[in-house]
């Protein structure tokens, strides 16, 4: 597995496929094997980059507090290597960047500062807004959880609630997988996350002034980004492509994967 070394961390990523560049974010308490059905499903016709972001999967965590700027950062440096380096001879460099969840907040940072580098981006289950008062506050319950019990403990409380009722009660064991592949996460690494995503700013002037395709999946009884606060940002852009999963919560690329799958290709066969 490739890696890049960012403030002397070594941040591991993927390359499958063939074609234009699409870059994978995953999102908090996950990494980039939550992309895995789709990788399946899109690697005949784009090249997908899909990196384990500071802390999460192999790649190691960043010294100190951080912000989502700082990993948007680190995509900056992993698109330099893998899509700017290698396309110097290519009519466009552009790629575009799908984030999940807190790796859209990320996607949100990095198109605010390098525009220039995308031909489209996505928020999968995401949100330009910042948090609100009462986000804030779930989250810092959670940072005290994580120091009194560790991951996997916070895992098991959380994670059920990023799934439908409907996925709950008959594919628990997607649930399991989940915990499976965020059980090695540490505690620090989530509490740097949580820290960052509470100072994170409202971000929907990027929305605003994107000249390019934007793509919203929003996941109908999705409870971290409810639709509603989905569905208040999508008139925003000049151009906004909306899709709602209908069965879905949080975890819409697995819930749903094959419907996910079909709008993520629709969109990027439209835009590269």
């Amino acid at each position: 597995m490739p890696f890049i070394l960012f403030q002397n961390k070594k941040i591991f990523y993927r390359i499958e496929g063939k074609g234009q560049p699409v870059l994978l974010l995953h999102g908090f308490a996950e990494d980039g094997n939550i992309w895995n059905k789709q990788v399946h499903d899109l690697k005949e016709n784009f090249l997908l980059i899909i990196p384990d972001l500071p802390g999460s999967g192999q790649s190691e965590m960043l010294d100190g507090k951080c912000t989502l700027n700082d990993y948007a950062e680190v995509v900056k440096a992993i698109a330099d290597e893998v899509v700017i380096k290698k396309n110097k001879k290519e009519a466009t460099n552009l790629f575009s960047l799908v984030g999940h969840s807190m790796g859209g907040y990320i996607t949100l940072a990095f198109a605010e500062k390098y525009p220039e580098l995308l031909n489209s981006f996505g928020l999968f289950h995401s949100s330009a807004f910042a948090d609100d008062e009462q986000k804030i506050a779930t989250r810092k319950k959670g940072i005290e959880f994580i120091k009194k019990n560790g991951t996997e403990a916070f895992l098991k409380t959380s994670i059920p609630n990023l799934f439908s009722e409907q996925t709950q009660k008959e594919r628990p064991e997607l649930i399991a997988q989940l915990i499976n592949i965020s059980k090695n996460i540490s505690p620090e690494a989530l509490i740097q996350y949580y820290e960052a995503m509470i100072k994170r700013s409202c971000r929907t002037s990027v929305l605003e002034s994107f000249s390019k395709p934007i793509l919203f999946i929003a996941g109908k009884y999705d409870k971290a980004v409810p639709l509603e606060i989905s569905l208040r940002q999508i008139h925003l852009p000049a151009f906004s492509f909306m899709h709602i999963l209908q069965h879905s919560a949080h975890i819409g690329m697995w819930e749903e994967s094959k419907l996910s799958s079909m709008y993520l290709r629709n969109f990027l066969k439209y835009v590269l």
